[in-house]
């Protein structure tokens, strides 16, 4: 009983040394209040801002179409499985479209259940990235 008494009191003593250290404090000395840290998405674009903005992220399901009509014939085909032309095709649409409208065309085929090749995919979130730094003000155009 008193093993039990002394490892309760120990593990009391440990947790108020920890509060000590570990948490921070105002001016005042009192506790503040931590943000517990957000994890990101595995499978975000890592474009957040734009993405909100630009309904990439958008809780919407209205499809809109970016004149790409014509891709809704590749719904559930597999990014690798398509040939060079068919890369070609897609590629051309994202090369078309203003930059800032390429986060919204990645919304739209999302929700048309249609995936881009690999490359194509790529490239649209560089453009995405580009879009979001600009946003950011991290570079200047």
């Amino acid at each position: 009983m008193l093993m039990i008494v002394l490892i309760l009191v120990g593990g009391l003593v440990i947790t108020y040394l920890g509060s000590l250290l570990f948490v921070k404090k105002d001016q005042n000395g009192k506790p503040v209040p931590v943000e517990p840290e957000k994890i990101p998405d595995i499978n975000c674009c890592g474009a957040h801002e734009v993405c909100e903005k630009d309904t990439l992220l958008s809780a919407s399901d209205e499809v809109v179409y970016y004149d790409d009509e014509e891709l809704d014939q590749f719904k559930f085909v597999s990014p690798q499985d398509y040939t060079s032309e068919q890369t070609e095709q897609f590629r051309e649409i994202l090369f078309s479209m203003r930059d800032e409208d390429v986060a919204g065309w990645l919304r739209s085929l999302q929700l048309r259940n249609v995936e881009l090749p690999y490359a194509v995919r790529e490239e649209a979130l560089m453009i995405v990235a580009d879009v979001r730094d600009i946003i950011r003000g991290a570079r200047v155009v």
